[in-house]
């Protein structure tokens, strides 16, 4: 009996002796850069990060999620109108629908290390227009003098979120005017206790 209930005490230690704290992401410091993809080129830009945190336990990333703030859209290989028009049909209801769903958030589920270097595989959700898919991805994290420093390159497909504009996988016969499903998320997220 006494072994039975020493188990579950030995448990709760083991959980208490953790070291864990929560570092919030410093949103003026953190990043993303989205590249996407199409039959004759790409288009790149920015996006900012809404709000976020990082959780660090036992000198190793365990856990995190960020929001992101999907009016904040920008473009960097054009300028002028043709900037404009591009950053407006992203966040029309043709792609992002950014005036119903202004936010898209991820959300950490696991964080396997994969050396004593900071590297890691990330499994997570990513949830765009309300619609939620797991994602897997490489990253690194790492601390020092209460900051995290973290990047990673999400590889995310639009299909899966309902953004179908040119897309070959809802249309045929699209051409040379195929958008590619697949954009890279390219995110640098600096946190601070």
């Amino acid at each position: 009996m006494k072994k039975l209930l020493f188990l579950p005490l030995l448990a709760i230690l083991a959980i208490a002796a953790q070291n864990t704290a929560t570092y919030n992401v410093d949103v003026t410091s953190s990043t993303i850069a989205w590249t996407g993809y199409k039959v004759t080129g790409k288009h790149t830009g920015y996006v900012k990060v809404k709000n976020g945190n990082l959780t660090w336990t036992d000198g190793k990333l365990t856990g995190g999620s960020f929001d992101i703030d999907m009016n904040s859209i920008t473009c960097t290989d054009l300028e002028g109108e043709y900037a404009g028009k591009l950053v407006g049909h992203l966040k029309s209801d043709d792609f992002f629908g950014v005036a119903k769903y202004p936010t898209a958030k991820f959300v950490i589920t696991k964080a396997i290390p994969q050396d004593t270097k900071g590297n890691y595989k990330i499994v997570g959700n990513l949830t765009i227009k309300e619609k939620t898919n797991e994602v897997k991805f490489l990253a690194s994290a790492n601390e020092n003098n209460g900051t995290i420093s973290a990047t990673g390159k999400i590889t995310v497909d639009r299909s899966e979120y309902d953004v179908k504009f040119g897309s070959g996988s809802f249309f045929d016969n699209l051409g040379d005017k195929t958008i590619y499903d697949e954009f890279d998320l390219q995110v640098t997220l600096v946190a601070k206790q």
